[in-house]
C-alpha cells in the first residue's frame, strides 16, 4: 500500500490510498467516523468526475483540534484490530 498526502491543514486531509479498493476503504472510513474528533471521513475512487484518478482518495476532517494524521494513525490500528479480533473468531468457531 502506498499512501501520498494530497492536501494537509489543521483539521483536514487528503490521501491517496493506492492499491486499496472498496472494502479496505470502507471498513477505513467507517472506523475513522467511530472517533468523536473525526467531523467527516469520505473516499472517492470515481474516476469519470476525478479527472481519471483511479486510486482511492480519502478525506478526513476533524474538529476540537484533532490532528487528521493522528486520527488516521488511530483509524489504522483499530482496523489491525477488528481485523485480528475476526482470525481469532473464526478460528475458534472452525476448530
Amino acid at each position: 500500500m502506498e499512501l501520498r498526502v494530497i492536501e494537509k491543514t489543521e483539521e483536514e486531509l487528503r490521501i491517496e490510498v493506492a492499491g486499496e479498493g472498496h472494502t479496505f476503504m470502507n471498513v477505513l472510513k467507517g472506523t475513522l467516523l467511530e472517533n468523536d474528533d473525526v467531523a467527516a471521513a469520505t473516499y472517492d475512487v470515481n474516476p469519470e468526475q476525478s479527472g481519471g484518478q483511479t486510486e482511492p482518495i480519502l478525506s478526513i476532517t476533524t474538529e476540537g483540534g484533532a490532528d487528521p494524521l493522528d486520527v488516521l494513525e488511530e483509524a489504522a490500528g483499530g482496523v489491525s484490530t477488528k481485523t485480528e479480533e475476526l482470525r481469532t473468531a473464526f478460528e475458534d468457531t472452525a476448530a
